[in-house]
Protein backbone atom coordinates (compact mmCIF):
# COMPACT_ATOMS: atom_id res chain seq x y z
CA UNK A 1 0.00 0.00 0.00
CA UNK A 2 1.40 3.59 -1.04
CA UNK A 3 -0.11 5.80 1.32
CA UNK A 4 -0.64 3.07 4.51
CA UNK A 5 -3.42 3.66 7.73
CA UNK A 6 -2.59 3.12 10.89
CA UNK A 7 -2.85 -0.87 10.35
CA UNK A 8 -0.43 -1.33 7.08
CA UNK A 9 3.00 -2.77 8.21
CA UNK A 10 5.59 -1.62 5.73
CA UNK A 11 7.54 -4.91 5.00
CA UNK A 12 11.41 -5.07 5.34
CA UNK A 13 12.82 -2.83 2.47
CA UNK A 14 16.59 -4.13 2.06
CA UNK A 15 17.36 -1.44 -0.93
CA UNK A 16 19.29 1.25 0.53
CA UNK A 17 19.32 4.89 -0.21
CA UNK A 18 21.23 6.23 -2.49
CA UNK A 19 22.81 9.85 -1.83
CA UNK A 20 22.97 11.76 -5.40
CA UNK A 21 24.06 15.26 -4.53
CA UNK A 22 24.99 16.89 -1.48
CA UNK A 23 26.47 19.70 0.19
CA UNK A 24 26.14 21.83 3.40
CA UNK A 25 22.80 22.91 2.93
CA UNK A 26 20.64 20.37 0.77
CA UNK A 27 21.07 16.66 0.19
CA UNK A 28 19.60 14.80 -3.10
CA UNK A 29 18.61 11.13 -2.83
CA UNK A 30 17.25 7.80 -4.69
CA UNK A 31 14.42 6.52 -2.50
CA UNK A 32 13.82 2.54 -3.47
CA UNK A 33 10.35 1.48 -3.68
CA UNK A 34 8.68 0.33 -0.80
CA UNK A 35 10.38 2.35 1.78
CA UNK A 36 8.26 4.95 3.91
CA UNK A 37 9.54 8.85 3.88
CA UNK A 38 8.76 9.08 7.29
CA UNK A 39 8.02 6.54 9.98
CA UNK A 40 4.65 6.19 10.48
CA UNK A 41 2.86 5.85 13.80
CA UNK A 42 2.76 2.20 14.10
CA UNK A 43 6.30 1.68 15.93
CA UNK A 44 6.14 -1.53 13.49
CA UNK A 45 7.17 1.28 10.70
CA UNK A 46 9.91 3.07 11.93
CA UNK A 47 11.79 2.19 9.33
CA UNK A 48 11.71 5.06 6.70
CA UNK A 49 13.92 7.65 4.50
CA UNK A 50 14.03 10.28 7.57
CA UNK A 51 14.68 7.47 10.05
CA UNK A 52 17.57 5.99 8.01
CA UNK A 53 19.43 9.49 7.02
CA UNK A 54 18.34 10.92 10.16
CA UNK A 55 21.18 8.50 11.65
CA UNK A 56 23.47 9.87 9.24
CA UNK A 57 22.92 13.39 9.70
CA UNK A 58 20.89 14.33 13.00
CA UNK A 59 18.86 17.41 12.14
CA UNK A 60 18.28 16.81 8.57
CA UNK A 61 14.58 17.41 7.38
CA UNK A 62 11.81 16.31 5.16
CA UNK A 63 10.97 19.02 2.77
CA UNK A 64 8.35 16.58 0.66
CA UNK A 65 7.39 13.07 0.44
CA UNK A 66 7.27 9.89 -2.14
CA UNK A 67 4.47 7.28 -1.96
CA UNK A 68 5.01 4.40 -0.27
CA UNK A 69 5.84 2.26 -3.40
CA UNK A 70 6.86 5.25 -5.79
CA UNK A 71 11.02 5.49 -6.13
CA UNK A 72 13.31 8.47 -7.23
CA UNK A 73 14.49 11.88 -6.84
CA UNK A 74 13.81 13.86 -3.13
CA UNK A 75 15.30 16.33 -1.50
CA UNK A 76 16.02 16.76 2.26
CA UNK A 77 17.39 20.02 4.30
CA UNK A 78 20.18 20.22 6.48
CA UNK A 79 18.67 23.04 8.57
CA UNK A 80 15.00 24.63 8.93
CA UNK A 81 16.10 28.10 7.33
CA UNK A 82 16.90 25.74 3.64
CA UNK A 83 13.38 23.66 4.55
CA UNK A 84 11.02 26.71 4.88
CA UNK A 85 13.10 27.93 1.15
CA UNK A 86 12.46 24.74 -0.21
CA UNK A 87 9.00 24.35 1.03
CA UNK A 88 8.10 28.08 -0.09
CA UNK A 89 8.98 27.05 -3.79
CA UNK A 90 6.93 23.99 -3.60
CA UNK A 91 4.18 25.99 -2.52
CA UNK A 92 4.38 28.41 -5.06
CA UNK A 93 5.06 25.86 -7.76
CA UNK A 94 8.59 26.83 -8.84
CA UNK A 95 9.92 23.45 -8.70
CA UNK A 96 9.76 21.33 -11.57
CA UNK A 97 9.02 17.36 -11.65
CA UNK A 98 8.79 14.63 -14.05
CA UNK A 99 8.35 10.90 -13.43
CA UNK A 100 8.47 8.07 -15.60
CA UNK A 101 5.86 5.60 -15.35
CA UNK A 102 4.36 2.75 -17.38
CA UNK A 103 1.05 2.36 -18.21
CA UNK A 104 -1.23 -0.18 -18.60
CA UNK A 105 -3.41 -0.14 -22.19
CA UNK A 106 -2.22 1.72 -25.85
CA UNK A 107 -1.93 5.31 -25.40
CA UNK A 108 -2.79 6.36 -29.27
CA UNK A 109 -1.69 9.82 -28.49
CA UNK A 110 1.70 11.95 -28.34
CA UNK A 111 1.09 14.14 -25.64
CA UNK A 112 -1.85 15.13 -23.26
CA UNK A 113 -2.95 16.44 -20.20
CA UNK A 114 -5.66 15.34 -17.14
CA UNK A 115 -7.12 18.53 -15.64
CA UNK A 116 -9.22 16.89 -12.56
CA UNK A 117 -9.65 18.08 -9.26
CA UNK A 118 -9.04 15.97 -6.05
CA UNK A 119 -10.67 15.37 -2.80
CA UNK A 120 -10.15 13.06 0.27
CA UNK A 121 -12.40 10.63 0.59
CA UNK A 122 -12.23 10.36 4.06
CA UNK A 123 -14.61 6.58 4.54
CA UNK A 124 -12.48 5.04 2.10
CA UNK A 125 -8.99 6.27 3.25
CA UNK A 126 -6.32 6.57 2.12
CA UNK A 127 -7.91 6.49 -1.09
CA UNK A 128 -8.49 9.58 -3.05
CA UNK A 129 -11.06 10.58 -5.23
CA UNK A 130 -11.91 12.97 -8.55
CA UNK A 131 -14.55 15.78 -6.94
CA UNK A 132 -15.47 18.64 -9.13
CA UNK A 133 -17.51 19.95 -6.65
CA UNK A 134 -14.92 20.10 -3.68
CA UNK A 135 -11.91 18.85 -4.77
CA UNK A 136 -8.51 21.13 -5.21
CA UNK A 137 -7.04 21.71 -8.82
CA UNK A 138 -4.90 18.91 -9.82
CA UNK A 139 -3.24 19.30 -13.37
CA UNK A 140 -0.79 16.75 -15.06
CA UNK A 141 0.35 17.03 -18.06
CA UNK A 142 2.42 13.49 -19.86
CA UNK A 143 4.32 12.91 -22.76
CA UNK A 144 4.04 8.84 -24.56
CA UNK A 145 7.63 7.57 -24.91
CA UNK A 146 7.09 4.32 -26.00
CA UNK A 147 4.47 1.87 -26.44
CA UNK A 148 6.73 -0.78 -26.76
CA UNK A 149 6.36 -4.51 -28.28
CA UNK A 150 3.96 -4.87 -26.05
CA UNK A 151 0.63 -3.32 -27.28
CA UNK A 152 -0.77 -3.22 -24.02
CA UNK A 153 1.49 -1.05 -21.93
CA UNK A 154 2.65 2.65 -22.74
CA UNK A 155 5.84 4.44 -21.04
CA UNK A 156 4.91 7.35 -20.23
CA UNK A 157 6.56 11.08 -19.13
CA UNK A 158 4.49 12.66 -16.42
CA UNK A 159 5.06 16.27 -15.63
CA UNK A 160 2.57 17.25 -12.50
CA UNK A 161 1.70 20.73 -12.42
CA UNK A 162 0.13 20.37 -9.14
CA UNK A 163 1.15 17.70 -6.34
CA UNK A 164 -1.92 16.47 -5.02
CA UNK A 165 -1.70 13.04 -3.14
CA UNK A 166 -2.13 9.73 -5.19
CA UNK A 167 -2.16 12.64 -8.14
CA UNK A 168 -0.73 10.84 -11.03
CA UNK A 169 -2.20 7.05 -9.98
CA UNK A 170 -5.74 8.91 -9.92
CA UNK A 171 -5.74 10.80 -12.98
CA UNK A 172 -3.97 8.23 -14.85
CA UNK A 173 -6.86 5.72 -13.86
CA UNK A 174 -9.26 8.40 -14.99
CA UNK A 175 -7.86 8.50 -18.63
CA UNK A 176 -8.58 4.55 -18.39
CA UNK A 177 -4.58 3.33 -18.37
CA UNK A 178 -3.58 2.88 -14.54
CA UNK A 179 -0.51 2.60 -13.43
CA UNK A 180 1.33 -1.17 -13.35
CA UNK A 181 1.52 -2.17 -10.01
CA UNK A 182 -0.98 -0.18 -8.68
CA UNK A 183 -2.77 -1.62 -5.84
CA UNK A 184 -4.76 1.41 -4.71
CA UNK A 185 -6.44 2.47 -7.79
CA UNK A 186 -5.81 -0.26 -10.36
CA UNK A 187 -7.47 -3.74 -11.39
CA UNK A 188 -6.36 -7.36 -10.09
CA UNK A 189 -4.85 -7.68 -13.50
CA UNK A 190 -2.81 -4.68 -13.56
CA UNK A 191 -1.40 -5.02 -10.15
CA UNK A 192 -0.47 -8.32 -10.58
CA UNK A 193 1.60 -7.13 -13.40
CA UNK A 194 4.53 -5.71 -11.32
CA UNK A 195 6.09 -6.97 -7.75
CA UNK A 196 6.27 -2.59 -7.27
CA UNK A 197 4.49 0.43 -8.89
CA UNK A 198 6.05 1.57 -11.62
CA UNK A 199 6.04 4.87 -10.82
CA UNK A 200 9.73 6.64 -10.64
CA UNK A 201 10.49 10.26 -9.46
CA UNK A 202 13.09 11.23 -12.70
CA UNK A 203 13.97 15.03 -12.18
CA UNK A 204 13.66 17.25 -9.71
CA UNK A 205 14.59 21.10 -10.73
CA UNK A 206 14.63 23.79 -8.17
CA UNK A 207 16.50 27.16 -7.10
CA UNK A 208 19.30 26.48 -4.60
CA UNK A 209 18.32 28.01 -1.52
CA UNK A 210 21.21 29.64 -0.55
CA UNK A 211 23.50 30.30 -4.30
CA UNK A 212 20.18 31.05 -5.57
CA UNK A 213 21.09 28.55 -8.92
CA UNK A 214 18.85 26.23 -10.68
CA UNK A 215 19.82 22.95 -9.47
CA UNK A 216 18.65 20.08 -11.86
CA UNK A 217 18.53 16.86 -9.96
CA UNK A 218 17.89 13.61 -11.84
CA UNK A 219 18.22 9.98 -11.22
CA UNK A 220 17.98 7.42 -13.47
CA UNK A 221 14.50 5.16 -13.79
CA UNK A 222 15.61 1.28 -12.44
CA UNK A 223 12.46 0.06 -14.87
Amino acid sequence: MSAPGDNFIAPLCEEQVGILFQDEHILLINKPSGLLSLSGKNPLNKDSVHFRLSQMFPGITMVHRLDFGTSGIMVLAFNKTVNANLTKQFQNRTVQKTYISVLSGHLDCEHGSIDAPIAKDPPNFPYQKICYEKGKQALSRFKVLSTSSNPDISRVLFTPETGRTHQLRIHSREMGFPIIGCDLYGTPQTQSMSSRLLLHALTLDFDHPITGERVKGRCECPF
